[in-house]
């Protein structure tokens, strides 16, 4: 606290040698009095105790909403939400809240759903752009408030004709400052895997990645202005120079504070997407980590008043690892063969499907004794006999059922470089020997996710849409459904898009009970083969009861394909054409006129699109259900206008 006094009574020419009483100021340091400096340094430095003391008070102005609009959230949640699904669709309330709810939830989807900016904020909704933007002017408005704008011009003490210029801009520097240390626990947040705030809001932690993104680059303008705003005062407005901007930078204080906007620095140029794929993604994350911790530890060293904010982000990183920790120790407790207790990886058969055109596809199917997890949640993955410092999300494409306490788990990923890539060259080998179905050392991390089926009633009708490994995504949704009550008048659809008809063989076993429950389901399955141009004694063609009409049927090879009928193909998983693949846009579903059609062609009730796959299958969807939506018409009593969009855009394929 010595060291503080001294440096700031140097910064605001404070004489301490005469002070009477030192006044406390929380996140500051304390005030020496009587002041006994010049009329214009007294007022100026009146100014800028009485902003920091605003900029605290402000600071907790804005936690304090931040919390009550979680707060808020969580209650209208579960306000006018049934305790249980209805036992009939006849028995759905339609009116009160739920009305209410609908017609404003197709309102919000219709105007803020579409992707916003695309060229700045990449594929992101337009309500998280309006939220970043209300969050932006909120801090706006915090950052001149309370300010008096003024300039004194103030003698040099034991100089002639030497003055100082003391203007806001330092106290205003100060409120900026005071804000950017105290955002760092909400970004913090908003980068947690054990996310308290998804456990409050139902939104999956992946969801606030662009609020954490964006939250960064305002602390580093933040922190930019801070910066240039005291050099401009130090070393420009203070009198006389070099001598005083030397001084300055050379204490302790000042050097942590270069220090830490050096690192923050970094840690914007590495996040940007050009040096993430000149880096790869792994480097990204690890030094993520570090530069992180390594920016608060700077933080602190320039100013620990404000540790009052520091603290809670150390606080919520360190709580995020050891709950992972915690979680991954859970799974893999087990009793060992010895008859003792102990950690011990699972073990997952490796089923390889080569393709030397985009990297292999493995699945990996293995058994774990815990509880099942939702619809909709991803495990991280450790693949032990490679590295036991990466992980990598991955959805389980198969519905959990618990059989005599295991689960089993399905996995299907793609081998590009990195880690996958490894798994990959290690599969390949191990198929070599002798033995039984390869196998490796799986360690899982989750579940993590939302529960993407808890909106679902018995007359919510489901459309699914999957590019390649996407599938996983959705196909446990149907997988469920085809465990769950029957309900005459749901339609449902499956649209999956890969690139070759052998493809699907990925998933044959799960294909194969949803074709011998599709009639049952009113299921109908479309496969699109992509990248295939000649004949494949693997495609049929679907005559007008199966919903392909004339036009969509091909007057010549084609890989397009809806698989609305069974087909007996050998072992090889039934897929069928839809369209001409002359050309390759042909070839791709097009779903603007499919979701569309299915939407219209519903008897009642909502409909949900659930969707995985590439950024741009995504963006359009967001676009067609935008479009899909009316409020007027749900207000009205029409829930086939109530669409609703839930996807998972962090798969390739």
């Amino acid at each position: 606290m010595a060291t503080s006094l001294h440096e700031l009574g140097a910064r605001h020419i404070q004489n301490m040698s005469e002070a009477e009483t030192l006044e406390p100021h929380w996140g500051y340091a304390d005030r020496a009095l009587p002041c006994t400096n010049d009329e214009g340094s007294c007022e100026y430095l009146d100014l800028v105790y009485h902003a920091h003391d605003l900029s605290m008070l402000y600071s907790g102005i804005l936690w304090g909403t931040i919390l009550s609009i979680f707060f808020l959230w969580a209650v209208l949640r579960h306000v006018g939400r049934p305790s249980s699904p209805p036992i009939a669709p006849e028995l759905s309330p339609k009116a009160g809240l739920t009305k209410v709810r609908r017609a404003i939830g197709s309102a919000t989807r219709q105007y803020f759903l579409p992707d916003a900016v695309r060229v700045i904020f990449g594929r992101t909704t337009r309500l998280q752009v309006v939220i970043l933007s209300s969050l932006v002017v909120y801090l706006t408005v915090w950052s001149f408030v309370g300010l008096t704008y003024r300039t004194w011009v103030t003698p040099v003490k034991n100089m002639e004709n030497t003055y100082n210029t003391r203007t806001t801009l330092g106290p205003w520097s100060d409120r900026i400052g005071v804000l950017a240390y105290a955002l760092t626990p909400l970004s913090i947040m908003l980068a947690s895997r054990e996310s308290i705030l998804s456990l409050i809001t139902g939104v999956p932690y992946q969801s606030f990645n662009f609020l954490h993104r964006w939250l960064g680059y305002v602390i580093f303008a933040q922190s930019g202005l801070h910066t240039i705003s005291w050099c401009v005062v130090e070393m420009r407005l203070y009198q006389p120079q070099p001598s005083v901007g030397l001084g300055w930078i050379a204490q302790t204080y000042m050097i942590w504070g270069v220090v830490a906007m050096f690192f923050l620095t970094l840690l914007v140029v590495l996040s940007t997407p050009w040096a993430i794929r000149l880096t790869g993604y792994e480097f990204f994350r690890k030094a993520h980590y570090v530069l992180a911790m390594v920016y608060i530890g700077a933080c602190w060293g320039h100013w620990a008043q404000l540790k009052c904010f520091l603290l809670p982000s150390l606080l919520f990183w360190f709580v995020d690892r050891g709950f992972r920790l915690l979680r991954t120790a859970y799974l893999h407790y087990h009793h060992l063969p010895s008859g003792t207790m102990g950690f011990r990886a699972a073990q997952a058969a490796i089923t390889r499907f080569p393709d030397s055109d985009y990297g292999d596809i493995l699945r990996l199917d293995l058994e774990n004794n815990q509880d099942p997890w939702e619809i909709g949640q991803h495990y991280y993955l450790c693949f032990a006999e490679s590295s036991i410092w990466q992980s990598h999300p991955f959805t389980p494409l198969n519905a959990p059922i618990v059989e005599k306490g295991m689960v089993k788990h399905s996995y299907i990923l793609r081998a590009k470089k990195g880690e996958t890539k490894k798994v990959t060259e290690l599969a390949a080998k191990k198929a070599l020997g002798p033995g039984d179905e390869p196998t490796t050392s799986v360690i899982l991390t989750g579940a993590y996710g939302e529960s993407i089926m808890d909106n679902i009633n018995l007359d919510t009708n489901i459309v699914c849409v999957a590019g390649g490994t996407g599938i996983t995504y959705v196909l446990p949704v149907l997988l469920r459904l085809a465990r769950s009550p029957v309900t005459r008048d749901r339609k449902m659809e499956l649209i999956w898009a890969i690139r070759h008809a052998a493809d699907a063989e990925w998933v044959r076993e799960e294909l194969e009970l949803l074709r011998m429950a599709k009639k049952a389901l009113n299921l109908k399955i479309r496969i699109y083969a992509t990248r295939d141009t000649g004949s494949n004694p693997l495609f049929f063609e679907n005559d007008e009861k199966d919903g392909i009409t004339s036009e969509e049927k091909p007057v010549s090879s084609s890989s397009s394909t809806g698989s609305d009928a069974g087909c007996e193909c050998g072992t090889e998983v039934p897929v069928a054409k839809t369209g001409d693949g002359e050309e390759d846009h042909d070839r791709h579903p097009k779903l603007d006129k499919l979701v569309k059609s299915f939407v219209s062609n519903t008897i009642r009730g909502p409909t949900t699109v659930f969707a995985s796959g590439p950024g741009g299958m995504i963006s359009d969807l967001r676009t067609i259900v935008a479009g899909c939506n009316s409020a007027s018409k749900v207000w009205k009593g029409d829930e086939r206008f109530d669409v609703r969009l839930v996807c998972d855009d962090r798969l390739e394929w």
